[in-house]
Parts: C-alpha cells; structure tokens; sequence
C-alpha cells in the first residue's frame, strides 16, 4: 500500500503520462491520416479477432529463426501479460485494502506472473547477448543499401534496441524483486516460486527494509512504464501494438502481394503510383510504426541474398526513421523542405530506397510471407515503379521492349508469328473455341506457350494430357494476347489496364466466365483468376498441375508410375507462395512416379528463379550472383537428376543456369514428366 503522498505522486505521474501518451499517439495517427486510401475496419469482429490471433501467435514468427523465435514468444506473451500485472498491482496500491480474493484463479495469476517475469528477463538477455555480443549479421543491412543515416551511425538501431531492452529488463525485473520483497516480508508463497526463491535471501532483512524495498521497486516498475508510454511511438517496441492493428486493418486481398487497380477514368487524381511518403496508402505508412526491424523480410529477399541494392528492411527503417524526425512537423500538416499540398517533402526514390534497388525487385512476395507484422514492402515498390513509368517516363530501356511489344503485337515477345504454331506438331488437332464452343476448359497458352521454344513442349504436354483423359477443351488461338502481368509489375499500370480490358471482352465472349479455364503459367493463373475481377471479369482458373491431380484422382488419367526418377520441385513464387498451391505439383510428381527431393528452401519459402516482377525482359541489377543461379545450385546440391518447375519464366531461367553450368540436370515441367509417365 502507498502512503498518502506517494498516491498524490503517482496520481500526477499518471495524469502527465496520459497527456503526453495522447499527444505523441496522436502524432502517430494524424500522420497515418495523411496517406491515400483508408484503413479498413469493416467487418470488424473478424479483423478484430485477425488482430487478436496475430497479438497472440506474433504473427506466425516461428516461420524464421525458430530459436530466436521461441524467446519472443516468451518476452511478448510476458509483456501482454504483464497490461494486467501492471492494472492489478496501481490496484492494489491506490485501492485501501484492495486483495485478490484466495482462490485458484487468482493463484494461476500469481504463477503466470512469475513464470513470464522469468520468461521475459531470459528472452530479454538472449536478445541482448545475440546483438551486442554475437553481432549477429543477420540483424544488419549491407554498406550497399541506402539506409538513413540515423540508423546506420554506431548506436543508431542498435541504440533503439537497448533503449528497450533496459526498459523491459528494469521494468519486468523490478516487478519480479518487488514480488520478492513481499514474499519475505508476508511469507512465502508457493505460486511465486521464483519470486520466493528469491525471497528466501531477503527473509533476514528487517521488516522495515522489506517494504522500502517494495515500495522502491514498485515505483521503478511502474513508474518505468507511465514514463516510457508518451515514448513507446518513437521505439521498435511500438511493433507490440502496431503489428495486430496492421494485420487488423490491412485490405482484404485474394492472394498474398495483390496488387489494386488505378482509377484512370478520375480526372481529378493528379498522382499515379508514389513519389512522396504521403503518396502511399495509409496502410503502407502504418507499416513504418509495426516494423520490428529484425531484417527477416530482408533475408528472404531474393536481390538482397544476390549482393544487390535492395533491402525490403531498410526502406520500412527508412520511412520510419524520416518520420520520426519530423514527427510534430508531419503530424501538424507540414512538410519537410517546404513541400508543397499533401506531400511531405520526403521523396520515396533515392532518399529511401536507391533506383537501383527499386528495379531489382523479383515482384516474388518473399517479403510479405516472411514479415510477422504484416508489412508489405513490395507493395511500396510496385506504388513507386507505377510512379516512375506513369509520371516520371523513367524505367530500364530494356523494358521498351516488352512495352512495345504488348502494345502492338499483343506479347512482350514483339513476335508477328502465329498463337497456334505450338500446336503443328501434335497428332491431333486442338480446336478453337469457334470450333468447340461446348468445351469444359479453356487452355490459356499464354505468351510464353504461344512463342518460346521450351514452353511450346510445355502446352503441348498439357494438350496432350486433356486428349488423353478425354477431356473436352478449346483454345482462343491468335484472339489471346498478354494478360498483362509484366507490365503490371514494371509500374505500367496503364499498359495493364488496356490489355485487361481487352481480354475480359474476349474471354466473355467466348463463354470463359461460365466454363473453367486452365494455364501453366502462375502469372497468368494470377491475374486472370485474381486480379481481372476487380474489373468485372470473374474466371474459375487453375494451374494445370491442379487439373493433372484431380484428373488422376477421378481416374481419368493413368500412369504407370514405375519411372523412381529423383526429382526435386521449384516452386514457383506466383503458385506456391503468392497462392498457396503447394500440394497439387508435388501429388502429381508422385502420381506419375517420382521420387521427390525437397530443397531447403521450398513450398511457401522457395527462392525466386529471378525472372518475376517483370525482371524477364531487362538486365539483372548489379550484385554478386544471378538469382537464377543461386536457386539452381540449391536445386543441384539435392542430389536430385531432374529439376521440376511448375512455370514457364522459371523453365527459362532454370533451364539456362543449367546450360552455364553444364547440362548435370535435366530441366521439365511438371506436366513433361506426366505424359511420359503416361507412355
């Protein structure tokens, strides 16, 4: 219990931490506020509990660093806990005669209070000895990387995790030496059991020291916290509560890095893509305050793992870090640099991420998959790449190219050759959709499948599985043209609009939108089954591993099964990680034979062959290996003789790492090793 002066104290202590808590909360929301778009809350039992899962689960961190993870747990369960430690023990000491009352429930209380408090100093000490005295690399960012100043200085990130670990070890440590205290002087209690070991070397004090020393330790324990609350926005910490209302509040997307279409037909919208902080949604800038800045997104990160410019982590310390310091100016309405409208005067190119770095982006989602926060920073630099072509005219000249070649030949290929040249060779005819109007598939061949050599076997192998199982399917021939995934992806959004809407006319007029439609390429399964309904065109579209499984399964399709090749599977990012088709390649490996060997990096953590986010048609950014490269020496190390890919822009890839390194693989597509299964 608090004298009577020590109650005035803290009831002022109180007050003061709640103004300034306002205040500075309020900065962070008045900030968030000036992004584009909104914060989404409705259905919001069911964000809530999205919110509450990711509080409670951290956001599924176990996925990465299993260890380090485990202490998290610890320390973050402790610190949630510890909202109600915290409210009991002001309780306690303001309320005369306030008492828990003697039962179970509050006996569980006192031991998940002590257990956690243990819990978290443990943590809290594996953290401090894993940056401080291990300097462990995986929490820094390459010299190569633009990162702010602040945080690249000695101290800088460093200095912010201290801060809060010192916090949280002084604060959880004095509330567990108070608990001591109190066991010494009211005896021992055995649902403290720390707190009474502890205890046990107090119990030789006199009384009178007993309770100084709870009454010190109460005040440092939560002194500390109505202290630091007004500062939690400044601190990694403030990830606590930002990360759940992330998860909360984030727009609903039909697969993991979903891009959302442009309102070209508004004349009033002057900005397309983002220039300025303030130019990305306000979601994006919510990102800023969850990033933990553990650097998990980055060593996921395909560029970053090559040696190139880019890290997913530092542009999130970036935003973060500029806005911090200018946090009153920000939240006030004003700009840095006198900039004018809306805008922050804080650009996004070169001041937070390098041009370099925003063109080495494989567009794979490994960042998002990775981040326990839910942060999406290759969302932020799809926004600036739509910046940089729609408003800047600045992007690679190799691109030109691809650009050219969608919008006058209706492929990236620039080929004038015919959509139907793959199909001379097969033994039967593949009919049109004029010619089979009553099909149960629609066979999108996609640009690859129409024009390169190696994917043409790929759609013939497809074909030829439908003939077999006597499924009834047509194609569009010379109507189809690129559904517009690379130029998406390279920021011409305009360019992807205009194809979209072109194809969404043909694939209705051709009945597509009461059939189902099947490709083998994921980019095209994408954005024709996930992306094209938010512009009224709604397909049921599968990838042909999925169509090959179920045929087997219905007993359409036969294999013989006997070929015991080992094989080892590449999943390809738009499939596995972007929409969660794991299964279907890897039952259809088995189904015709296959002897599967997993790389370390597989199912939703496979590595990027390199080829995504319109990375195809250019030159690789400088760095110190090709992605491709890197991926098919895992491929290699398995042991594994053939190297099975799901999609034709990693067949390309995989196929020309395996020329430079001597042909020791071979390089097919799930649906290759199925027909000759069927023989």
């Amino acid at each position: 219990m608090l004298t009577g002066i020590e109650k005035l104290l803290f009831v002022l202590l109180m007050v003061f931490s709640l103004v300034a808590t306002y205040y500075t909360f309020g900065q962070v929301v008045r900030i968030i506020s000036r992004g584009q778009g909104k914060l989404h809350f409705d259905h919001l039992p069911q964000r809530m509990m999205t919110g509450l899962v990711a509080l409670f689960g951290q956001g599924n961190i176990i996925k990465r660093r299993p260890l380090a993870s485990l202490f998290h747990w610890g320390v973050a369960w402790g610190f949630i806990f510890y909202f109600l430690v915290n409210f009991l023990d002001i309780l306690e000491a303001l309320i005369p005669n306030f008492r828990l009352p003697d039962n179970i429930v509050t006996n569980v209380y006192h031991l998940l209070a002590d257990l956690f408090s243990v819990a978290v100093l443990v943590g809290i000490v594996f953290f401090l000895v894993r940056r401080f005295a291990f300097q462990d690399r995986a929490l820094k960012i390459r010299e190569n990387v633009v990162v702010h100043p602040k945080a690249r200085e000695l101290g800088g990130i460093n200095r912010d995790s201290l801060i809060v670990i010192v916090f949280i070890f002084l604060h959880v440590g004095s509330r567990l030496m108070g608990s001591a205290f109190l066991n010494a002087a009211e005896g021992p209690n055995p649902w403290e059991p720390f707190a009474t070991l502890i205890g046990s070397g107090l119990a030789s004090l006199p009384e009178s020291a007993l309770v100084a020393g709870w009454h010190i330790f109460f005040w440092i324990a939560v002194g500390l916290v109505l202290l630091f609350l007004p500062y939690f926005p400044y601190t990694k910490h403030f990830h606590l509560m930002v990360g759940p209302f992330n998860f909360m509040t984030n727009p609903e997307r039909t697969y993991l890095g979903q891009l959302f279409t442009l309102n070209f037909e508004d004349e009033s919208i002057e900005q397309f893509g983002a220039a300025d902080l303030f130019d990305l949604e306000q979601t994006k800038l919510v990102d800023a305050f969850a990033c933990i800045m553990c650097n998990r997104c980055q060593e996921a990160c395909p560029a970053y793992a090559t040696g190139k410019e880019l890290s997913p982590a530092a542009l999130e310390v970036n935003k973060r870090y500029y806005i911090r310091d200018n946090m009153a100016t920000l939240a006030a309405g004003g700009s840095v640099n006198g900039a004018n409208g809306n805008g922050a005067g804080l650009p996004l190119m070169d001041l937070m991420i390098s041009e370099s770095a925003v063109w080495a982006c494989t567009a794979c989602g490994a960042c998002i998959e990775a981040c326990p926060v839910g942060n999406a920073p290759m969302l932020d630099i799809m926004e600036i790449r739509r910046d940089q072509v729609l408003m800047a005219s600045a992007f690679p000249d190799q691109l030109k190219g691809a650009f050219v070649g969608m919008e006058r030949t209706g492929n990236p290929w620039q080929s004038k050759e015919s959509r139907m040249e793959w199909a001379a060779s097969l033994p039967f005819e593949v009919p049109l959709v004029d010619e089979n109007p009553d099909y149960e598939y629609l066979l999108w061949v996609g640009c690859a499948g129409a024009f390169n050599p190696d994917s043409q076997a790929v759609v013939r192998a497809v074909a030829t599985i439908l003939h077999e199982a006597d499924v009834s399917f047509a194609v569009l021939g010379d109507a189809e043209t690129c559904t517009g995934d690379s130029a998406r992806r390279a920021g011409n959004e305009y360019l992807f609009y205009e194809m979209a809407m072109g194809n969404i006319e043909t694939l209705n007029a051709a009945g597509a939108d009461q059939k189902k439609i099947v490709t083998s390429c994921p980019h095209c399964f994408t954005t024709i089954g996930k992306e094209y309904g938010e512009l009224g065109g709604h397909y049921q579209v599968f990838h042909h591993t999925q169509l090959i499984s179920d045929l087997v399964g219905k007993g359409k399709l036969r294999l013989n099964g006997r070929s015991l090749e080992k094989v080892t599977f590449h999943d390809p990012c738009y499939l596995g990680r972007h929409n969660g088709v794991i299964d279907a390649p890897r039952a259809a490996l088995a189904q015709a034979g296959a002897t599967l060997l997993e790389m370390d990096r597989n199912k939703k953590n496979s590595f990027c062959c390199g080829a995504g986010g319109a990375q195809m048609w250019k030159e690789e950014e400088p760095g110190t290996e090709a992605v491709n490269m890197n991926r098919y020496r895992e491929a290699h190390h398995t042991g594994a003789d053939t190297l099975a890919v799901g999609c034709p822009f990693c067949m390309t890839m995989m196929k020309d790492a395996n020329r430079e390194e001597g042909e020791p693989m071979q390089v097919k597509d799930v649906a290759e090793i199925v027909v000759e299964a069927m023989k």
